[in-house]
């Protein structure tokens, strides 16, 4: 999509509109117009992604009103001083881990008042020895339900493909959340 034609239709993410692929930044539109429509809002709880789930939803215009913060986590202290994962539980299962993630959404939605949240930890770019390049856990819960968990194994292609299918892989998740009735 051209910049001219970005600006002349609302809704479309503007900031990062030159460097997202177009389906991204349909996602996203669509997630917020479903918020919108059910009266719902949305947090974030990210790690790998750096704040940029939160930034694409808030660069799209006219929906603010469904999001409602967003967390970035990047670090281990982070993660405990923000959203209240127990340290025990991180050097136990490792930041990057499924029970981290869970713990991340639920911390999400503690401290938000949104009605879904989203939690993304993982290695973007290359990861500790020991450790697979490209791992990313995925949680999404809505207030008052269970986490659902997923796990992508994008492999040692780069921080940038990482971070934009885990774009994607969050936003779907989050409209799944939204769909649920």
């Amino acid at each position: 999509m051209s910049d001219q034609s970005n600006e002349d239709h609302q809704g479309d993410a503007k900031t990062l509109s030159p460097l997202l692929p177009q389906d991204v930044e349909d996602a996203a539109a669509s997630l917020l117009e479903a918020c919108c429509d059910a009266g719902l809002k949305v947090a974030t709880a990210e790690s790998c992604t750096g704040g940029l789930i939160a930034s694409l939803l808030t660069d799209v215009e006219g929906a603010s009103h469904a999001f409602d913060r967003g967390f970035v986590a990047y670090s281990e202290d982070a993660k405990s001083a923000m959203l209240g994962v127990r340290r025990d539980e991180i050097d136990r299962h490792g930041a990057v881990s499924e029970a981290v993630a869970k713990a991340m959404v639920r911390g999400a939605l503690e401290y938000s008042g949104a009605d879904i949240a989203l939690a993304i930890t993982g290695y973007a770019g290359a990861a500790p020895r020991g450790e697979e390049d490209g791992l990313v856990h995925f949680a999404c819960m809505r207030r008052g339900g269970t986490p659902r968990h997923r796990a992508e194994h994008f492999g040692p292609v780069g921080r940038g493909p990482v971070r934009i299918g885990s774009l994607r892989i969050a936003l779907k998740m989050m409209r799944d959340a939204v769909d649920e009735h």
